[in-house]
């Protein structure tokens, strides 16, 4: 009986302990492969999440601050070249527009002038239409005192026949003095017309030189404005409205300056040791203090040229 007994009992004993082995293998697997998966999904994501967002946006910060410098200073070279572009015409646009207004207004002296000899002629004519009928009424009131039939009707013939008398001489009077006028008038109007003739030839000679001017240094123009809309397609509105800004109060129209043996290129005023750092480090723009103007350094200006 005892033998009988030992012998399952020996033989379930070995069943469990195969058993464990097996649960025990397949759970550290299992366990293995998680904690395996686990660390990569983590480097992966921290990869793809925290590090490379502070690394580009700094190289963005930087390349963009210093995109722009670059365009602001491309812009002034190239606005500065249509300056001088502008300077080699000199005053002619300037003449040609004064002797356009003048011309303008010589036309229209001359118009009001020939309309007044027109009005004086006119009214010479009606004083001698007036005249003429005076004498008409004269003649008329002669022959009526002629069959008048007392003396008051006499007396009032004439009165009427003086007052006539009088206004053929008021007449005349206007009339000499309407010539007079128009005498006047006319050596005027040939005088204003030998002027504008003369102001007309010095045009055409103005308009002449400044077309050469302008045909030798339109296509240089034409492409330096196309440059210049380009950059300003590279600046932000309210940066290209300062430059604007700047530019036009200048003297020199200079708004983007380099910093030239330590001080300002425009005003050169001394710039302290940290602002240029600052500047040569391209992480923002930085203004003159004394004149305002957008300063750059070597670098720029070397990326540039």
């Amino acid at each position: 009986m005892a033998k009988t007994t030992s012998k399952p009992v020996a033989t379930s004993k070995p069943s469990k302990i195969a058993k464990k082995p097996a649960a025990k293998e397949t759970h550290v697997k299992e366990t293995d492969a998680v904690k395996v998966e686990e660390p990569k999904d983590k480097k992966t994501a921290a990869k793809g999440t925290s590090k490379p967002k502070p690394e580009t946006a700094e190289i963005k910060g930087e390349v963009t601050v210093e995109k722009r410098l670059m365009a602001l200073y491309s812009l002034q070279q190239i606005d500065s070249q249509v300056d001088k572009i502008r300077i080699i015409r000199g005053e002619l646009p300037l003449e040609v527009q004064d002797l356009e207004d003048e011309i303008a207004g010589l036309e229209t002296r001359i118009d009001n002038y020939i309309q007044e000899t027109l009005g004086m002629e006119k009214s010479i004519t009606e004083r001698k239409n007036a005249i003429k009928d005076s004498h008409t009424l004269i003649k008329k009131y002669e022959e009526q005192q002629m069959n008048v039939r007392n003396n008051r009707e006499y007396d009032s013939l004439t009165k009427e026949i003086e007052y006539q008398n009088l206004e053929i001489q008021l007449s005349d009077k206007r009339i000499k003095e309407y010539q007079a006028g128009l005498e006047v008038k006319k050596l005027e109007i040939e005088h204003q017309q030998k002027v504008l003739s003369d102001r007309k030839n010095d045009l055409e000679i103005k308009k002449n030189e400044l077309d050469d001017i302008t045909t030798e240094t339109e296509k240089e123009e034409n492409d330096l404005i196309t440059a210049s809309e380009k950059n300003q397609n590279l600046i932000e509105e309210r940066l290209l409205t300062a430059y604007s800004r700047i530019r036009k109060n200048a003297r020199n129209g200079l708004a983007v300056v380099q910093i030239e043996r330590d001080a300002c290129g425009g005003c050169f005023n001394k710039i302290p040791p940290q602002h240029q750092l600052d500047i040569r480090m391209h992480k923002k723009i930085i203004v003159c203090e004394y004149c305002g103007r957008i300063l750059v350094d070597d670098g720029i200006v070397n990326a540039i040229h």
